[in-house]
């Protein structure tokens, strides 16, 4: 958890929000009592040039006005400030605002002013009307920042403004601060986490992709829903996803190619020879009998409209049989001798299967035959569609031929390590073991008469068998107990 990005995140902007913090308390603590000060002189000046206004607008000899003096409380309320005027008269003191309640206060105040110049207070500001000065009051044990000028010559005024307070403003904003502080980290790693969590979610599911992707599983798709960096990336996964799943296709179909290649080329004359052989075996016996029916025909050997049709009906079977038999050569032909094209693609192989059982279901209701097949997941293979569809067809085709007793088909899909056998189960009669591994071999029939029966040629198991041989794997046949099984491989991986 320490190394996810997540936390990493969290903590870093967490660090940040403290730096912020702590740098505001210390700019504070080390700056806001000065600044603070610095506005209060400047507080000061203001009342002082407002005070001037007022006695220079007095229509009054010695005395300022009802009016005037009201306007001296609200400046001494609003700027929070003490304000005493001074007056020289007849070569004495008098208090012109405000006036002294008693003769003690009266003297402890002109003992106040008198003091301003002793050395243990602080100058702050001087100028050629007044001088801001911070004292030190023992009696009250506080400090203030007072302010001492005259005004036409004859008044001297005071403005004394509290120190402490500004001193206890700065403490408790510091305070206060720490608190705000402390429930901003606390807020700030909540919602960070949750932000963060919306980052690293994409991330996460990247991640995932990519590891399907080295595993060569290409079918999962990062759905991209933001246009920002991580929708970006997105993009550029499923585009390399794509180009990987095309160009390993590509290369699965050049290697097997360079794998048959080689094999092929030594076996095609051989190849030729036997094929010549086998079709003009396979051919004679239905050319002759052709030929002996278009004789009797001919020749008017039964004169009755039934025997001619019969006739007929006898060259047509056998030209249909000649037809597929001839189609079935080729198709083996072009495999045997490498010129059929395999083209390796990812596919469902449970969808094919329940394909190929859809379009034949009608056969095996005509034969009441019970077929089981009962995947629903799917599983995909690299392979040629048409060529494992040609793999079943004749396997399903050739178990509805010879299925018999409890009239039952399976199909099975078993899967070992990166390899899925398909096989193709029918009850029935057992293969005798000397001919099984004969099967193989074109127009070999175990059954003559059975073959025979239902136009087989024997050259289906052929077909299969060189469809697998350039997929480059392996198919046979098994007998158990109660029927016959055959089976073939294909991979599940490249």
């Amino acid at each position: 958890m320490k190394r996810s990005m997540r936390f990493k995140l969290t903590f870093l902007l967490t660090v940040l929000i403290i730096l912020t913090i702590f740098l505001t308390w210390f700019i504070n603590r080390t700056f806001l009592s000065d600044f603070y000060l610095h506005t209060k002189v400047g507080m000061l000046d203001d009342v002082y040039g407002q005070i001037g206004k007022i006695y220079e607008e007095n229509t009054e000899e010695v005395f300022l006005s009802e009016y005037d003096t009201l306007r001296m409380e609200r400046i001494s309320s609003n700027k929070d400030v003490n304000i005493y005027v001074l007056m020289f008269f007849d070569g004495s003191i008098r208090f012109n605002y405000p006036e002294p309640k008693n003769v003690i206060e009266r003297e402890r105040l002109i003992s106040e002013f008198s003091s301003l110049d002793t050395k243990d207070n602080e100058l702050i500001k001087k100028t050629d009307d007044y001088e801001i000065t911070r004292v030190y009051d023992d009696r009250l044990d506080v400090n203030f920042i007072i302010l001492a000028g005259t005004l036409d010559g004859n008044k001297a005024v005071y403005i004394r403004a509290n120190y402490e307070s500004i001193q206890e403003s700065v403490n408790i904003a510091n305070q206060f601060l720490a608190y705000i502080g402390m429930f901003s980290v606390a807020i700030g790693i909540i919602v960070m986490l949750i932000i963060s969590k919306k980052f690293t979610k994409p991330i996460h599911e990247l991640a995932k992709i990519a590891e399907k992707m080295s595993g060569l599983d290409f079918e999962v798709n990062y759905k991209v829903n933001s246009k920002d960096e991580i929708g970006e990336l997105g993009n550029s996964i499923n585009l390399l996803s794509d180009k990987l799943k095309t160009t390993i296709s590509e290369l699965k179909t050049a290697n097997n190619e360079l794998l048959t290649d080689n094999q092929y080329k030594t076996e095609i004359d051989e190849m030729r020879k036997e094929f010549l052989s086998n079709v003009s075996h396979e051919l004679k016996t239905p050319i002759s009998l052709i030929q002996g029916y278009a004789e009797g025909l001919k020749e008017n050997v039964n004169e009755d409209a039934e025997s001619r049709d019969f006739y007929c009906e006898v060259i047509m079977d056998e030209a249909i049989k000649m037809n597929k038999m001839v189609k079935k050569l080729l198709s083996l032909n072009e495999l045997e001798s490498g010129k059929n094209q395999v083209n390796f693609e990812r596919l469902d192989l449970v969808s094919l299967i329940k394909s190929i059982l859809n379009s034949t279901e009608i056969l095996f209701q005509q034969k009441k035959v019970q077929v089981r097949f009962d995947s629903s997941e799917q599983i995909f293979v690299w392979a040629d569609e048409y060529l494992v569809e040609q793999v079943l067809t004749n396997y399903i085709s050739n178990a509805l031929n010879y299925v018999s007793g409890a009239n039952i088909i399976e199909i099975k899909l078993i899967q070992h390590g990166d390899v899925i056998r398909t096989a193709v189960f029918n009850t029935g009669e057992n293969i005798p073991e000397e001919d099984i591994d004969k099967l193989w071999i074109k127009f070999y029939k175990v059954d003559k008469a059975r073959t025979r029966e239902y136009g087989g040629s024997g050259i289906g198991l052929s077909i299969v068998k060189a469809i697998m041989n350039s997929l480059n794997r392996e198919c046979g046949v098994v007998n158990h107990p109660s029927g016959v099984e055959f089976w073939f491989e294909l991979d599940m991986k490249c």
